[in-house]
Protein backbone atom coordinates (compact mmCIF):
# COMPACT_ATOMS: atom_id res chain seq x y z
CA UNK A 1 0.00 0.00 0.00
CA UNK A 2 2.76 2.23 0.61
CA UNK A 3 4.50 1.87 -2.49
CA UNK A 4 1.20 2.80 -4.16
CA UNK A 5 0.72 5.76 -1.80
CA UNK A 6 4.08 6.85 -3.27
CA UNK A 7 3.05 5.90 -6.81
CA UNK A 8 0.13 8.33 -7.11
CA UNK A 9 1.64 11.13 -5.45
CA UNK A 10 4.48 10.46 -8.33
CA UNK A 11 1.91 10.58 -10.61
CA UNK A 12 0.21 13.81 -9.58
CA UNK A 13 3.24 15.92 -9.85
CA UNK A 14 4.05 14.45 -13.27
CA UNK A 15 -0.05 15.40 -14.56
CA UNK A 16 0.87 18.96 -12.28
CA UNK A 17 4.64 19.74 -14.14
CA UNK A 18 3.36 18.47 -17.67
CA UNK A 19 0.15 21.25 -17.06
CA UNK A 20 2.74 23.72 -16.16
CA UNK A 21 5.09 23.31 -19.23
CA UNK A 22 2.07 23.44 -21.59
CA UNK A 23 2.63 27.09 -21.83
CA UNK A 24 5.99 26.42 -23.28
CA UNK A 25 4.87 23.00 -25.18
CA UNK A 26 5.47 23.98 -28.87
CA UNK A 27 5.00 20.16 -29.84
CA UNK A 28 1.26 20.55 -30.13
CA UNK A 29 0.50 22.45 -33.77
CA UNK A 30 -2.83 22.99 -35.48
CA UNK A 31 -2.01 24.55 -38.52
CA UNK A 32 -4.46 26.42 -41.22
CA UNK A 33 -4.47 28.80 -43.92
CA UNK A 34 -5.99 32.16 -43.09
CA UNK A 35 -7.28 34.48 -46.04
CA UNK A 36 -5.85 37.90 -45.18
CA UNK A 37 -6.70 39.78 -48.37
CA UNK A 38 -8.66 38.91 -51.16
CA UNK A 39 -8.49 42.23 -52.89
CA UNK A 40 -12.04 41.52 -54.55
CA UNK A 41 -12.40 45.54 -53.41
CA UNK A 42 -16.15 44.85 -52.18
CA UNK A 43 -18.33 45.58 -49.43
CA UNK A 44 -16.83 42.87 -46.98
CA UNK A 45 -13.63 44.64 -48.00
CA UNK A 46 -11.47 45.91 -44.34
CA UNK A 47 -8.37 47.52 -46.45
CA UNK A 48 -7.77 49.38 -49.10
CA UNK A 49 -4.49 50.03 -51.22
CA UNK A 50 -1.47 52.77 -50.68
CA UNK A 51 1.46 52.74 -53.26
CA UNK A 52 4.43 55.34 -52.52
CA UNK A 53 7.55 55.07 -55.07
CA UNK A 54 11.34 55.66 -54.54
CA UNK A 55 12.81 58.96 -55.58
CA UNK A 56 13.02 58.62 -59.33
CA UNK A 57 9.15 57.63 -59.46
CA UNK A 58 8.13 59.14 -63.20
CA UNK A 59 5.67 62.47 -63.09
CA UNK A 60 4.16 63.68 -66.10
CA UNK A 61 1.62 66.30 -66.27
CA UNK A 62 -1.52 63.78 -66.62
CA UNK A 63 0.04 60.87 -64.80
CA UNK A 64 1.45 60.48 -61.62
CA UNK A 65 3.63 56.90 -60.74
CA UNK A 66 2.95 54.69 -59.37
CA UNK A 67 -0.60 53.81 -60.20
CA UNK A 68 -3.26 51.40 -58.55
CA UNK A 69 -6.60 49.84 -60.12
CA UNK A 70 -9.05 47.16 -59.41
CA UNK A 71 -8.91 44.70 -62.11
CA UNK A 72 -11.36 41.91 -63.05
CA UNK A 73 -8.60 39.59 -63.23
CA UNK A 74 -7.73 36.42 -61.15
CA UNK A 75 -5.36 33.49 -61.25
CA UNK A 76 -7.27 30.67 -62.84
CA UNK A 77 -5.61 28.13 -60.80
CA UNK A 78 -6.96 29.68 -58.10
CA UNK A 79 -10.39 30.37 -59.28
CA UNK A 80 -11.41 27.97 -62.07
CA UNK A 81 -14.77 30.56 -62.78
CA UNK A 82 -15.25 31.74 -66.13
CA UNK A 83 -17.76 34.59 -65.62
CA UNK A 84 -14.97 36.93 -63.52
CA UNK A 85 -17.52 36.19 -60.18
CA UNK A 86 -17.08 33.95 -56.92
CA UNK A 87 -19.56 31.27 -56.17
CA UNK A 88 -21.93 34.27 -54.21
CA UNK A 89 -21.95 36.34 -57.55
CA UNK A 90 -19.16 39.05 -56.58
CA UNK A 91 -16.79 40.16 -58.75
CA UNK A 92 -13.31 38.34 -58.71
CA UNK A 93 -10.80 41.49 -58.72
CA UNK A 94 -7.07 41.90 -58.26
CA UNK A 95 -4.85 44.34 -57.43
CA UNK A 96 -3.14 45.74 -60.32
CA UNK A 97 -0.16 48.21 -60.68
CA UNK A 98 1.49 50.20 -62.92
CA UNK A 99 5.10 51.73 -61.91
CA UNK A 100 7.88 54.17 -64.15
CA UNK A 101 10.87 55.24 -62.87
CA UNK A 102 12.81 58.31 -64.61
CA UNK A 103 15.80 55.93 -64.59
CA UNK A 104 17.48 52.93 -63.39
CA UNK A 105 18.19 51.05 -60.07
CA UNK A 106 16.96 49.84 -56.93
CA UNK A 107 13.80 51.39 -57.28
CA UNK A 108 11.39 50.35 -55.32
CA UNK A 109 7.31 50.68 -54.86
CA UNK A 110 5.40 50.10 -51.51
CA UNK A 111 2.02 48.39 -51.37
CA UNK A 112 0.77 49.46 -48.14
CA UNK A 113 -2.96 48.89 -46.63
CA UNK A 114 -5.22 51.66 -45.32
CA UNK A 115 -7.93 51.11 -43.50
CA UNK A 116 -11.91 51.68 -45.50
CA UNK A 117 -13.26 52.62 -42.27
CA UNK A 118 -12.99 54.07 -38.99
CA UNK A 119 -11.54 52.08 -36.17
CA UNK A 120 -12.81 52.92 -32.53
CA UNK A 121 -10.55 49.95 -30.93
CA UNK A 122 -7.39 51.92 -32.29
CA UNK A 123 -8.18 55.49 -33.09
CA UNK A 124 -6.95 55.33 -36.66
CA UNK A 125 -9.38 56.53 -39.41
CA UNK A 126 -10.61 55.81 -42.79
CA UNK A 127 -7.55 56.34 -45.27
CA UNK A 128 -4.85 55.74 -42.62
CA UNK A 129 -2.33 53.17 -42.83
CA UNK A 130 -3.08 49.75 -41.48
CA UNK A 131 -1.17 46.64 -39.50
CA UNK A 132 -2.84 43.50 -40.77
CA UNK A 133 -3.23 41.06 -37.46
CA UNK A 134 -2.45 37.37 -38.41
CA UNK A 135 -3.85 34.99 -35.98
CA UNK A 136 -1.58 32.53 -34.11
CA UNK A 137 2.47 31.91 -34.71
CA UNK A 138 2.37 32.35 -38.51
CA UNK A 139 4.73 29.93 -40.58
CA UNK A 140 4.61 31.42 -43.79
CA UNK A 141 2.78 33.91 -45.91
CA UNK A 142 1.80 33.80 -49.67
CA UNK A 143 1.14 36.19 -52.32
CA UNK A 144 -0.55 34.98 -56.02
CA UNK A 145 1.78 37.81 -58.16
CA UNK A 146 1.28 38.46 -61.65
CA UNK A 147 4.32 38.99 -63.61
CA UNK A 148 5.70 39.73 -66.62
CA UNK A 149 8.93 38.44 -67.02
CA UNK A 150 11.29 41.47 -65.44
CA UNK A 151 13.76 41.23 -63.02
CA UNK A 152 12.14 42.41 -60.37
CA UNK A 153 11.80 40.83 -56.66
CA UNK A 154 9.10 41.27 -54.04
CA UNK A 155 9.85 41.38 -50.32
CA UNK A 156 7.04 41.39 -47.41
CA UNK A 157 7.55 43.64 -44.50
CA UNK A 158 5.99 42.10 -40.87
CA UNK A 159 6.10 43.53 -37.23
CA UNK A 160 6.81 41.82 -34.20
CA UNK A 161 4.91 43.04 -30.65
CA UNK A 162 7.68 43.97 -29.24
CA UNK A 163 7.90 46.58 -32.84
CA UNK A 164 10.60 45.19 -34.69
CA UNK A 165 10.20 45.51 -38.53
CA UNK A 166 11.50 42.61 -40.34
CA UNK A 167 11.85 41.97 -44.19
CA UNK A 168 10.89 38.71 -45.83
CA UNK A 169 12.08 37.70 -49.66
CA UNK A 170 8.67 36.74 -51.30
CA UNK A 171 10.05 35.73 -54.66
CA UNK A 172 11.33 37.40 -57.42
CA UNK A 173 9.29 38.19 -60.62
CA UNK A 174 11.30 36.96 -63.65
CA UNK A 175 8.30 34.91 -64.71
CA UNK A 176 5.02 35.57 -67.12
CA UNK A 177 1.49 35.13 -65.68
CA UNK A 178 0.54 34.17 -62.48
CA UNK A 179 2.41 32.36 -59.57
CA UNK A 180 1.99 31.95 -55.69
CA UNK A 181 5.21 33.53 -54.53
CA UNK A 182 6.08 32.62 -50.15
CA UNK A 183 7.86 33.64 -47.86
CA UNK A 184 8.75 31.87 -44.85
CA UNK A 185 8.88 33.49 -41.53
CA UNK A 186 12.19 32.49 -39.35
CA UNK A 187 11.70 30.85 -36.10
CA UNK A 188 13.88 34.18 -34.50
CA UNK A 189 10.88 36.16 -35.27
CA UNK A 190 9.09 35.72 -32.06
CA UNK A 191 5.31 35.05 -31.81
CA UNK A 192 4.73 33.88 -28.36
CA UNK A 193 5.74 34.55 -24.38
CA UNK A 194 6.27 32.66 -21.36
CA UNK A 195 3.67 34.78 -19.79
CA UNK A 196 -0.02 35.29 -20.81
CA UNK A 197 -1.57 36.13 -23.47
CA UNK A 198 0.97 33.13 -24.61
CA UNK A 199 0.81 34.29 -28.25
CA UNK A 200 1.88 37.49 -29.43
CA UNK A 201 1.24 37.33 -33.35
CA UNK A 202 2.63 39.18 -35.88
CA UNK A 203 1.38 41.75 -38.32
CA UNK A 204 1.84 42.50 -42.09
CA UNK A 205 2.76 46.12 -43.08
CA UNK A 206 3.61 46.26 -46.52
CA UNK A 207 4.92 44.95 -49.20
CA UNK A 208 7.79 46.16 -50.82
CA UNK A 209 8.80 45.59 -55.56
CA UNK A 210 12.45 46.16 -56.16
CA UNK A 211 13.28 47.08 -59.47
CA UNK A 212 17.16 45.90 -60.25
CA UNK A 213 19.80 48.41 -62.33
CA UNK A 214 20.37 46.50 -65.73
CA UNK A 215 16.01 45.60 -65.99
CA UNK A 216 14.45 48.37 -67.89
CA UNK A 217 11.45 50.69 -65.72
CA UNK A 218 10.24 52.99 -68.26
CA UNK A 219 6.52 51.36 -67.73
CA UNK A 220 5.66 48.02 -66.12
CA UNK A 221 2.86 46.26 -64.05
CA UNK A 222 2.42 43.99 -61.34
CA UNK A 223 -0.89 42.48 -60.18
CA UNK A 224 -1.81 41.11 -56.37
CA UNK A 225 -4.08 38.38 -55.84
CA UNK A 226 -5.35 36.31 -52.58
CA UNK A 227 -3.08 37.25 -49.45
CA UNK A 228 -2.63 34.21 -47.22
CA UNK A 229 -0.93 33.05 -44.17
CA UNK A 230 -0.44 29.26 -43.22
CA UNK A 231 -0.62 29.45 -39.39
CA UNK A 232 -0.93 27.55 -36.38
CA UNK A 233 -3.94 28.44 -34.02
CA UNK A 234 -3.12 26.01 -31.47
CA UNK A 235 -3.93 27.64 -28.42
CA UNK A 236 -3.57 26.08 -24.71
CA UNK A 237 -6.42 26.30 -22.63
CA UNK A 238 -7.14 26.83 -19.16
CA UNK A 239 -9.19 28.37 -16.39
CA UNK A 240 -9.33 31.78 -17.00
CA UNK A 241 -7.98 31.53 -20.82
CA UNK A 242 -10.76 33.76 -22.02
CA UNK A 243 -9.36 36.79 -20.20
CA UNK A 244 -6.79 37.44 -22.54
CA UNK A 245 -8.79 38.23 -25.37
CA UNK A 246 -11.82 39.22 -23.54
CA UNK A 247 -13.40 42.75 -24.02
CA UNK A 248 -14.00 43.09 -20.35
CA UNK A 249 -10.11 43.54 -19.85
CA UNK A 250 -10.75 47.21 -21.08
CA UNK A 251 -13.91 47.42 -19.61
CA UNK A 252 -12.10 46.83 -15.96
CA UNK A 253 -9.25 49.03 -16.39
CA UNK A 254 -10.30 51.80 -18.35
CA UNK A 255 -12.94 52.93 -16.12
CA UNK A 256 -10.51 55.81 -14.19
CA UNK A 257 -6.97 57.08 -14.07
CA UNK A 258 -6.16 54.24 -11.42
CA UNK A 259 -6.93 51.19 -13.72
CA UNK A 260 -10.31 50.03 -12.27
CA UNK A 261 -13.51 51.45 -10.44
CA UNK A 262 -12.13 49.95 -7.23
CA UNK A 263 -15.24 48.09 -6.98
Amino acid sequence: MKHDSVRVVCLILMACIAVASGFADESVHSFETIILETFDHNDQSQYDWKLEGSKFITKTGSVTYPRLAYANEYPSALFPSKDGKDANGNALNSLGINGAFDRNGYNWIDVSPVLIADDPSTGKQAGDLAEIPIRGRTSSISLWVWGANLDYSIDVYVKDYQGIVYRLKLGDLNYVGWRKLTATVPANIPQSHKSAPYLRPIQLMKFRIWTKPYEQVSNFYVYFDQLTALTDVYEIIYDGSAIEYSATRSDIWSTDDNGGSGQ
